[in-house]
């Protein structure tokens, strides 16, 4: 999907995700000391919305107007939203430069891009990270067309954690995580399940953390 796609996406209802963060997001990411973060591919914003609740400097980036507007929306109905500080950027994650300024954490929550274009801002997300910084990315894997449920049905635009490591080939990191994790389990009645007939299915995401240590 292209922005224009997003933007009618966007325009066609209150909000497509929810107003909360990812779980993983928060699961994960909340004991970290709070500095520069960068929100790729932020859509409407929930996921900056609680970093910088967290009292992290938050770059929230989307090449949707739409979703960035709606994500404004939130911010000024946010019972602290004047004390939350978010730089909402309209760009395209694939082109997107911060020129000198560098991140404490960086933050990819299902970004759904063929094998290509991926690998592409996933290098760009990891090269904005400063010396010590942490790496994040969930997204929808790839297993799910076999294995579980939910997700696109496109299998171009899944992938796996080791596909993500594959992908930042030649770069320094240690990683912390790096494997699939469970989002969910449909239940066979829930309207979500895409498999009629079958029982209840495991919606499985693939997780990636990393540490960028300093240079040598």
């Amino acid at each position: 999907m292209d922005a224009h796609e997003w933007d009618r996406r966007y325009a066609d209802s209150e909000l497509v995700w929810s107003a909360t963060p990812n779980q993983f997001v928060a699961e994960d990411l909340a004991g970290l000391k709070p500095g520069r973060a960068l929100d790729v591919a932020t859509g409407e914003g929930r996921n900056a919305l609680w970093l910088a609740e967290q009292g992290w400097d938050v770059a929230a980036v989307d090449f949707s107007m739409a979703g960035l507007d709606k994500a404004r929306t939130l911010q000024a109905r946010h019972e602290r939203g004047r004390d939350l500080h978010v730089d909402w950027v309209h760009a395209d994650v694939l082109e997107y430069d911060p020129g000198e300024r560098r991140f404490d954490l960086v933050v990819l929550a299902y970004l759904q891009l063929p094998a290509e274009q991926r690998r592409t801002a996933v290098r760009r997300a990891f090269s904005a990270l400063d010396d010590d910084g942490t790496f994040f990315l969930v997204a929808h894997d790839s297993s799910n067309l076999t294995e579980g449920t939910g997700g696109p049905q496109d299998a171009t635009v899944l992938f796996t954690a080791e596909e993500v490591l594959g992908d930042l080939d030649g770069e320094r990191f240690e990683v912390e995580r790096a494997e699939r994790v469970t989002r969910s389990v449909v239940p066979a009645a829930d309207p979500n399940h895409e498999h009629e007939g079958e029982p209840a299915r495991t919606a499985y995401d693939c997780l990636v953390r990393l540490r960028k240590p300093p240079a040598l």
